[in-house]
């Protein structure tokens, strides 16, 4: 679960099935009682049909508590924290890095370094699109050492410079007013 929107809908479903739970956040959800075979069917399947899906795997719960923690980190915080990504991740899920680290490459085949770069990335897009912050505002929003660094991940990222980027963006948004 990665929006208030997906929270919602889990909701709905537990009281639709009539299933006691003490909370739900982003990716957890805690129930009063184990479920029986029938209501974990039920569960499963009216989420697959919501667009959701019941995690079971252990590995992919660790991963995806990972992402919702450099989702809110990123996209809902108004400033990254100040110490080393790894020690915030670290003291978020109360594990080791190496074996967050490991876990996350495992089953996502990057690592987490490259997961948060590209996340900064979409940041930035939505940033450069909203047009309220100039780059270098940006830059040190996130963190980057200097604009020039940003710059240089954005284009490695994207494959484009961020003021490209910008402009495609605005072009296309002015020949689909002109339709």
């Amino acid at each position: 679960m990665v929006s208030q929107r997906c929270k919602m809908k889990v909701k709905e479903e537990l009281n639709r099935l009539g299933i006691d739970y003490l909370s739900i956040d982003l990716g957890i959800l805690e129930l009063t009682n184990n479920l029986t075979p029938e209501q974990h069917e039920r569960l499963k399947e009216n989420l697959i049909n919501s667009g959701l899906e019941l995690l079971e795997d252990k590995k992919t719960i660790v991963v995806e508590r990972i992402k919702n923690v450099i989702t809110k980190m990123i996209h809902e915080s108004e400033e990254l924290p100040k110490v080393n990504y790894s020690d915030y991740i670290s003291e978020q899920l109360d594990y080791d890095y190496t074996y967050l680290s490991n876990i996350f490459t495992e089953v996502k085949g990057i690592t987490i370094q490259q997961y948060i770069i590209n996340n900064k990335i979409e940041r930035v897009k939505e940033l450069l699109l909203y047009d309220e912050l100039n780059l270098t505002e940006i830059s040190y929003m996130l963190q980057y050492s200097s604009v020039a660094h940003l710059s240089n991940q954005f284009r490695k990222t994207t494959g484009l410079s961020p003021s490209f980027f910008k402009q495609l963006k605005l072009k296309r948004k002015e020949n689909l007013e002109n339709l």
